[in-house]
């Protein structure tokens, strides 16, 4: 009677772990996709901010940070926001092209931009 008490206790043990596994890449990828929307959403900021500059420039007669910077970041910010959607709504390999692509967008922007 001992025997059957034994595999009732080691089934429900399998089960936790083969979830806690299944748990664990969730997390994860949250993890991942949670950092690629704040990338995408500071980048979205960014260009918002970029063309309130361009404007209060064109407003006050100043110089402004230029047309090239403006559309760069628009651009940057809006190709970002669909790589985003697809690293949202895909799994896998797909997923994880889409969430490279809005880290090298974001980079690429910031590089272009702010650093060279």
């Amino acid at each position: 009677m001992h025997a059957p008490e034994v595999t009732s206790e080691l089934e429900p043990v399998a089960r936790v772990d083969a979830g806690q596994s299944s748990n664990r890449r969730t997390r994860r990828g949250r993890w991942w996709r949670g950092l690629t929307g704040s990338l995408v959403a500071g980048l979205v900021v960014l260009a918002v901010i970029v063309l309130g500059a361009q404007i209060a420039g064109l407003v006050s007669a100043s110089e402004g940070p230029g047309p090239f910077m403006v559309v760069g970041h628009v651009v940057g910010a809006a190709l970002a926001v669909v790589a985003q959607r697809i690293a949202d709504r895909a799994h896998g390999g797909p997923a994880a092209l889409a969430a490279a692509a809005v880290l090298l967008l974001a980079f690429t922007t910031l590089w272009l931009f702010w650093w060279a």
